[in-house]
């Protein structure tokens, strides 16, 4: 909170837009790395399948870790505003470190690519060195984006409140018009022109993006940080630990700042109440326990505790999607992909990725011109679909992707073992239905994860919603690793023909059917967030605006003049 803001000359489309354009960029620059990336390091740096895969996938599992470090700074300490230039900044310098590292080892074309050497050590070190200089600026920016893109919106105004509904899909329509840039133009430039030139683009594309953010400085409206989120949080966990023996009141309203309380107190996770006792004794004996942990504080606790087991159940959705980077592409690269007959057009395997963005955008756009409206109508809900009604839709979708990629190379198998490669769009299927479980997934993870969370822990949750796709394609490597022991490589080989992939893909359709389950018996249970008496919320901004103070003190204002009743 801070001075008042003016709505005739911030918020809005215009400054949401202005941000959500350095995600947009953010993605071109990723995508561009990743999506190519695969067929690069089996190609010219003779690595290995397996080998490869995990390259790609620890590469994304540590950027979407990072953005959880860039939620709890921006929460913390540096503000939305500042931690996405910063993060844009690192962001924009990644080329001029990647592309040096990109250059393959020399190998002679009579070797035939089989005695080709590996990538060295010094090579490799490079690599890692350009990728994650990416993780680091792509965490900071993807945890952020999207928290000071609603902060434009003022859902308590009816007119904005509308306009903040549809924020989530246009987003992400947004970022996937980027996705979908890198994986049709970027992918060709890398593969026809050069990579440098490729990665030259991407940093073009950042630095624009970048100009332009900074440029809409005065357009954007902004929370102040107010103070660290896993302070507040270790703070309610220490104090309940520590009044554990001590009984639970029956009434709210015996607890720390309960007069105060910014949020409704809420009867499930009782036992954080504990927290926010009034203790006289203890009190006497260590008198910073008298300024324990408030009633909303515990509140604040209880709403990060509570999107933990939804948050489970989505990690097994990345998984899935991390193989249409992965695997995916390397079956493309053994199927034809020539268009136009004997003299046509050559698809780079990377760029089969554009159907599963093709499916985002057709979804996103579907979910928001018929789907909510026709939701909306039916359960009286400005929104529509609820939060986690997407979610489930995706994982849905994307355990039946699985069943469709595991039939597909079951068939391209049978047919490369008979001298005959068939089409790349066999792919389409899998590629498509994954995107389509993106659209519904991706937009109802990061509105649940937004929405539900306390307003200080927004950008820290949006971190923890996005350590789900880190903790996804961590899982997909381990599975990896595991299945190559478990099955002595047999699965996945260098040779995809030799191997079993299709097993692979039965066994994370299978996994998907387990977490779908899970899914339902969490979402059942799940409170979604209550909001304070709309009273109370406009006499404390009325107090806000009337005192040019902060928050906490308006709200001891708006009680002292009667406009609160407590």
């Amino acid at each position: 909170m801070g001075d008042p803001v003016d709505k005739s000359s911030t918020g809005g489309w215009l400054a949401a837009a202005l941000i959500a354009g350095t995600e947009l960029a953010e993605r071109v620059g990723v995508m561009g790395v990743s999506t190519n990336m695969v067929t690069y390091l089996v190609g010219p740096l003779h690595l290995s399948n397996a080998q490869s895969a995990n390259i790609v996938t620890n590469f994304m599992g540590t950027l979407n870790l990072l953005a959880f470090l860039g939620g709890f700074v921006a929460d913390a300490k540096l503000g939305r505003y500042h931690t996405i230039a910063a993060s844009a900044t690192v962001a924009t310098t990644v080329p001029s470190t990647a592309v040096p590292g990109m250059r393959p080892p020399p190998c002679a074309p009579a070797d035939g690519g089989g005695g080709c050497a590996a990538a060295s050590g010094r090579q490799m070190a490079l690599l890692y060195l350009a990728l994650y200089t990416i993780a680091v600026g792509a965490g900071g920016l993807k945890a952020n984006v999207s928290g000071l893109g609603t902060d434009q919106f003022d859902g308590r105004d009816p007119r904005e409140g509308r306009a903040e509904v549809f924020f989530f899909s246009r987003f992400y329509f947004l970022v996937s018009l980027g996705s979908l840039f890198a994986t049709t133009v970027l992918v060709y430039v890398q593969d026809n022109v050069g990579r440098a030139w490729g990665y030259g683009v991407s940093a073009a594309v950042m630095a624009a993006a970048t100009a332009v953010f900074v440029a809409g400085t005065r357009r954007y409206r902004y929370r102040s940080p107010q103070g660290s989120p896993l302070t507040v949080i270790a703070s309610v966990l220490w104090a309940a630990w520590r009044n554990r023996e001590l009984p639970c009141p029956a009434d709210a309203s015996e607890l720390r700042g309960s007069s105060r309380a910014k949020v409704p107190h809420t009867d499930r996770l009782r036992f954080l109440d504990k927290a926010a006792i009034v203790d006289a004794d203890l009190a006497s004996e260590h008198p910073a326990a008298a300024a324990g942990p408030t009633l909303t504080e515990v509140e604040e606790v209880k709403m990060m505790v509570k999107l933990l087991p939804i948050w489970s159940t989505c990690i097994l959705f990345w998984t899935v999607y991390s193989q249409m980077n992965t695997f995916t592409i390397e079956q493309a690269s053994r199927m034809s992909r020539r268009v136009g007959g004997g003299g046509g057009f050559v698809v780079p395997a990377g760029s089969m990725a554009v159907f599963l963005y093709l499916a985002i955008l057709l979804f996103t756009s579907l979910n928001e011109r018929l789907l909510v409206p026709l939701a909306r109508r039916a359960t009286g809900r400005r929104e529509g679909l609820a939060s986690l009604q997407r979610v489930g839709a995706g994982l849905a979708l994307s355990t039946i992707a699985m069943v469709a990629a595991a039939l597909v190379e079951k068939k391209r198998r049978r047919d490369a073992s008979g001298g005959a490669a068939i089409s790349a769009f066999w792919l389409v299927p899998q590629l498509f239905l994954v995107g389509a479980s993106e659209a519904f997934g991706y937009v109802g993870q990061l509105e649940f994860f937004i929405r539900e969370a306390p307003e200080r822990m927004k950008s820290m949750s949006t971190g923890l919603f996005l350590t789900t796709l880190s903790m996804g394609f961590y899982l997909s490597s381990a599975l990896v690793a595991a299945v190559g022991a478990a099955t002595g490589g047999a699965w996945v080989r260098d040779n995809l023909d030799d191997g079993r992939l299709d097993l692979f893909y039965w066994m994370l359709a299978v996994l998907g059917v387990f977490n779908f389950v899970g899914f339902l018996c969490f979402a059942s249970r799940h409170e979604y967030k209550r909001e304070a008496p709309a009273a109370a919320v406009t006499a404390i901004t009325q107090a806000v605006e009337l005192t040019n103070q902060p928050e906490e003190d308006a709200v001891m204002v708006a009680v002292a003049v009667n406009m609160i009743d407590v």
